[in-house]
């Protein structure tokens, strides 16, 4: 047995299937033992709507994901390409999402 090898997200997948961004973002929210009514009221959505998405019913759209991520201070590529990849899971759309920043990205200067 390999005891360098980490426990990653991809041992994670074979494991239980793929990541979907509902799921990231109820482990998330129960790791910081939040509700989802303060969950939602922090990110800015109803219950309702976050209901949804943990459950895989609604699937934000990336500008969405990245307003999530910047809110509960988390990368946002991780978070649009979780939801980008749900997006052409349920379009059937066998591919796979890979992100890297634009070279002529700006980091938003913080007040």
């Amino acid at each position: 047995m390999n005891t360098n090898h980490k426990y990653g997200l991809n041992d994670l997948e074979k494991e239980h299937g793929p990541l979907t961004f509902g799921e990231a973002l109820e482990s998330y929210r129960i790791g910081e033992e939040t509700s989802q009514l303060d969950m939602a009221k922090k990110i800015g959505i109803s219950a309702q709507s976050l209901c949804d998405i943990e459950k895989g019913r609604r699937i934000p759209s990336a500008k969405r994901a990245a307003k999530i991520a910047q809110v509960i201070g988390e990368p946002e590529m991780f978070w649009i390409k979780l939801a980008l990849q749900d997006s052409l899971r349920k379009e059937n759309l066998n591919f796979n999402v890979s992100l890297s920043p634009s070279t002529d990205y700006v980091e938003p200067q913080m007040m």
